[in-house]
């Protein structure tokens, strides 16, 4: 029973509201039907009221209303305000119900399915309660399946779209943040993830730790560039398997160059768990598909940063220092990068 987004809910919110008090006051002004003193009183009352609303949706923040419920009740209350005014006015004209199509629209632009389906099924019926209690029956019968059809087609055409929508920006997303091959976390999501966890005060540091196959061009060179995507896939799966996702980011920076981010990490440990992925890749061969056993071999270089850094650039240049000192050491090996 909540918004999609908060924010663009109460901007559209705002605007709609707007737009239904001066077409309400308009109505009020030039329409012909004989109101009675009262019936006035209330339809300009709720073009006041409209507005104040939609003064109070302006000013307040968005993520508090929206967690109240108050974008569901503003669609209910609008439905529930056109059709009591109809009663009062004693108005069953075509132009008195289409201003049901404001919440309903507005609903199912913003809203979730379930506040949608509410706010549309009680569109429906307060048009045909008041529908009945101001026409004969067969006349009543015909504006609300009319009226009624026309409010749930445009509803259920609404919710679809924004459904596609929603899928087609979650899909795009996905590319952006997982890497296709692998399924590890891309460099853009990495960066962010280095970015956050050096932007705040991390008990015990953060650690980098960056990884290099060993003879990758070899591999590819000798058994074919899909069986180096074979390995980096194995890779990954031995990798993920011996960190854990909920306190370390496994990512694939590029190429062969794979990174852990480790917030909350001091460097002892740092470097106790790199030896630990070494190890791991070392005992775990992949099969090619000849059935033969491929013998994998990573450079492992580390580097730390205490609590209070926010060096994201020396991190980052200090493991990729320690890497390379890994790799002309022999390869297969861990070097951690001096305090």
């Amino acid at each position: 029973m909540r918004a999609r987004e908060p924010e663009s809910a109460a901007r559209s919110g705002v605007l709609i509201l707007v737009v239904a008090a001066l077409v309400l006051a308009a109505f009020n002004t030039f329409q012909p039907l004989p109101y009675s003193v009262w019936a006035k009183v209330a339809a300009w009352s709720a073009v006041g009221l409209v507005l104040v609303i939609a003064g109070a949706v302006s000013l307040a923040p968005a993520d508090r209303l929206d967690r109240m419920g108050v974008f569901t009740m503003i669609a209910l209350g609008g439905v529930l305000l056109i059709c009591g005014l109809n009663v009062l006015t004693n108005d069953p004209s075509a132009a008195s119900q289409a201003f049901l199509a404001f919440p309903v629209l507005w609903a199912a632009s913003h809203l979730q399915r379930g506040a949608v389906v509410v706010v549309t099924g009680t569109a429906v019926l307060g048009d045909g309660v008041a529908l009945l209690l101001l026409l004969p029956v067969e006349a009543a019968m015909t504006d609300l399946v009319f009226f009624g059809a026309v409010l749930v087609v445009m509803a259920v055409m609404l919710v679809r779209a924004n459904s596609t929508q929603e899928r087609l920006v979650t899909a795009l997303q996905e590319q952006l943040t997982v890497d296709s091959l692998t399924g590890l976390a891309t460099r853009r999501a990495f960066d962010g993830a280095l970015e956050a966890a050096l932007s705040r005060s991390v008990p015990g540091g953060t650690a980098l730790v960056l990884i290099d196959v060993d003879s990758f061009k070899t591999i590819n060179d000798t058994h074919g560039h899909p069986v180096g995507d074979d390995v980096l896939v194995h890779l990954a799966t031995v990798l993920t398997g011996r960190v854990r996702a909920e306190d370390a980011v496994l990512s694939r920076l590029g190429g062969d160059e794979l990174a852990v981010l480790m917030p909350g990490c001091d460097r002892t440990i740092a470097q106790y768990r790199a030896q630990d992925l070494l190890q791991a890749v070392r005992s775990a061969p992949m099969t090619l598909p000849d059935g033969t056993l491929l013998a994998l071999s990573i450079s492992v270089g580390v580097a730390h940063v205490p609590q209070h850094s926010s060096d994201r650039r020396g991190l980052y240049t200090a493991a990729d220092a320690a890497l390379y000192e890994a790799k002309r050491a022999g390869r297969g090996r861990v070097s951690v990068a001096a305090t």
